[in-house]
């Protein structure tokens, strides 16, 4: 589904963000410093992104956007024309439809030069293929994608909403309506496309309107998240076109009152581009919400060790862990969990600092005797967090679980990853070669983690 099917195509990217930002500075309450610019940095595979004309100060205002033209669903007609409250979908869905109702309205949208300049496809993980997928091998993220609980959501919840109302959500391309396979099948893809902007470019809106906190980047697939207390979202233009970076964040949004204001960190010189911050996120979560790696996230990168993975090596049936008393033991004490992430060891941290304690204790209960867990369970008192080496030769045993999961070895991929694009020439690759190489930097940086704390376990397994 392209671009050109609701708005009229501009002749170039540059027009493009001409269009939108002539629009953006003619939208009442918008403030635009002078000495930013909007980018064509697609040389370097970034796209658009913004950068300073010339020096900018530290704490100097950026840009100023006024609630009113966040695209979000107190701010769209679709609230007032339907006659069911939109905002108990939740603020994802909510979102999601008042986002289809404008993308579908074309060029007679508030925000049409906005839509112009937002992508329309994606290397997030819920566009990959199912072989594309299999290169990342044993990487817990893949089954956080969540694609079909969204496509049961969306037909759920947005469908009977967008059948009903024809007049308001007319068809794409050659349809006549959205029933059927093919009018369910283009209601999934335009949903989708609306889901992931969401995922990638929607902040949290803050409900009270003295907040000026930092405003946190919408997170988790856009369809698995508890929604509960969830604060409505919303897309700020101009704020979600500044590409992140984790060693270079220069700005921050803020929200103020009346309008959300993004602010220079510290001083940014001439012609640097400005970058916001996802936070301390591993390259498995920026590839499935955002649609690339760097190597700048590598720090944070984790393994997940599955429970069942861990009891299976622990040797305890795997075919009913419900019933198992070890595991009800710690689910009553609430530390049990589906999965135990354990970060990449730095600047010299121990396995006291990279181990969950919730993980340590499973270790510890699963190397129990039978009468040991009976006098433990007996007292109704939880083993302490402490390894010894009963705990690492099982810890052992499941990374090395962990590393045969995986299809190729991390030399392997070494090797492969330098058989691919020249480091020079970061956007020369295209379509699945990219996402090969994504799938290798997720996957490498998972084998790094294996390999570095079975290295860690070797001194206490020996002794």
């Amino acid at each position: 589904m392209s671009s050109s099917t609701h708005f009229p195509d501009p002749s170039s990217f540059q027009q493009q963000s001409n269009n939108f930002i002539s629009w953006l500075e003619g939208s009442p309450g918008v403030k635009v410093n002078s000495k930013i610019l909007l980018a064509d940095l697609r040389a370097t595979g970034a796209g658009r992104g913004i950068v300073a004309r010339t020096n900018i100060e530290e704490g100097e205002e950026l840009f100023s956007i006024p609630r009113s033209l966040i695209l979000a669903v107190q701010n769209s007609d679709l609230k007032s024309l339907l006659p069911q409250d939109v905002e108990n979908l939740g603020p994802w869905l909510s979102l999601m439809l008042v986002m289809i109702f404008e993308y579908l309205k074309g060029p007679s949208s508030q925000w049409a030069p906005y839509f112009q300049i937002l992508p329309t496809q994606f290397d997030t993980l819920m566009f990959w293929s199912a072989a594309e997928l299999q290169e990342l091998q044993a990487s817990a993220i893949v089954d956080k994608i969540g694609k079909q609980g969204a496509d049961e959501s969306i037909l759920e919840s947005i469908a009977p909403v967008v059948r009903a109302n024809p007049s308001l959500f007319p068809p794409v391309g050659q349809l006549s309506s959205y029933e059927g396979d093919a009018g369910a099948a283009a209601l999934l893809e335009l949903a989708h496309m609306m889901g992931s902007l969401i995922m990638a470019y929607a902040f949290d809106i803050e409900k009270s309107e003295d907040d000026d906190d930092e405003m946190n980047d919408a997170d988790d697939s856009y369809m698995t998240d508890d929604e509960e207390e969830q604060l409505s979202k919303g897309m700020v233009p101009l704020a979600d076109l500044l590409n992140a970076d984790a060693d270079r964040n220069n700005a921050r949004l803020y929200q103020e009152e009346e309008s959300l204001i993004m602010r220079a960190l510290k001083p940014i010189r001439e012609n640097e581009e400005i970058f916001n911050d996802y936070g301390e996120i591993p390259r498995a979560d920026l590839l499935r919400r955002y649609g690339y790696v760097t190597e700048n996230y590598a720090p944070f990168d984790v393994i997940e060790l599955s429970l069942r993975d861990i009891c299976q090596t622990a040797g305890l049936p795997t075919d009913d862990l419900e019933s198992q008393p070890r595991l009800q033991f710690l689910d009553e004490h609430e530390v049990l969990e589906d999965g135990y992430v354990i970060p990449r060891p730095l600047n010299n941290a121990t396995l006291e600092d990279i181990l969950p304690a919730e993980l340590v204790v499973l270790l510890t209960t699963l190397s129990q005797t039978p009468e040991e867990f009976e006098q433990r369970r007996s007292r109704n008192k939880l083993p302490k967090a402490s390894m010894d080496a009963k705990q690492a030769a099982l810890l052992y045993k499941v990374l090395q679980t962990k590393q045969s999961q995986y299809a190729t070895s991390l030399a392997q991929d070494t090797q492969l990853l330098q058989s691919l694009s020249p480091p020079q020439s970061p956007a020369s690759l295209e379509g699945s070669s990219r996402r090969l190489k994504m799938a290798l930097q997720v996957r490498m940086g998972e084998k790094e983690i294996c390999q570095a704390v079975l290295a860690m376990l070797d001194s206490i397994t020996a002794a």
